[in-house]
């Protein structure tokens, strides 16, 4: 527990620190016009300090080759990832939304669960969508499975009831994206996730699930 959450919190203020320097350079500008380039090195700010604190909470427990120690490994079943992740981004996250778009309309209104991704589709344009493509289908799903399934649900299994890491790292992930519209949605999605790791105890699975996920996302945002 304390490697963990010692992990996430050093990385966040490296992550912190980054964006406060960038906020600085850059001066006051609106998410829709964030130059794409931004998201790019905004991204890398956030995953570098993640993957660092992985890596050297895995050579300090000497656990070994650091992909395979976090379950990164590809087999075909992983190949029904990618139904379980358009299954989530089409008719989950619009399920468990439903009831709290009912109570309240203007907070988990369509528009605000989504109005976040469709800043960043329309700040790129261009060779930049290649960029957004990039963050959002490629680097974050294997980032943040890493990190979320492969370190922090991973470990916490080893000092708790794994059901309960399982609810414990889904609940985080779905915080730390600090978006209340989104949060119904994220946490369904997280436990979809979890419940891949804790089927497979690889990243395999979750990861082509988040990809799927992502990529989903990302083309309806896109076509409209």
């Amino acid at each position: 527990m304390r490697v963990v959450l010692g992990t996430w919190a050093a990385a966040y203020a490296v992550v912190i620190l980054a964006t406060v320097g960038l906020s600085a350079a850059l001066g006051p500008v609106r998410a829709a016009s964030r130059p794409t380039w931004v998201v790019g090195v905004s991204a890398l700010a956030l995953w570098v300090p993640f993957v660092v604190g992985m890596r050297r909470a895995s050579r300090r427990d000497g656990e070994g080759p650091f992909l395979a120690a976090h379950g990164l490994r590809l087999r075909p079943i992983d190949a029904l990832g990618v139904p379980i992740g358009v299954a989530s981004q089409l008719v989950l996250v619009g399920l468990v939304t439903a009831p709290f778009r009912r109570a309240f309309p203007d907070a988990f209104s369509d528009d605000a669960v989504v109005r976040r991704a469709r800043d960043l589709v329309d700040a790129a344009s261009g060779a930049w969508m290649l960029v957004l493509v990039a963050v959002v289908v490629v680097g974050a799903p294997l980032v943040e499975e890493l990190f979320y399934r492969g370190f922090m649900q991973r470990r916490l299994a080893g000092v708790m009831h794994p059901v309960a890491a399982w609810l414990a790292t889904a609940v985080w992930f779905a915080a730390v994206h600090m978006q209340v519209a989104e949060f119904p949605g994220l946490l369904a999605f997280a436990l979809v996730l979890g419940g891949c790791w804790h089927a497979t105890r690889r990243l395999g699975l979750p990861l082509v699930a988040h990809v799927a996920f992502n990529a989903t996302g990302l083309a309806m945002l896109t076509l409209r």
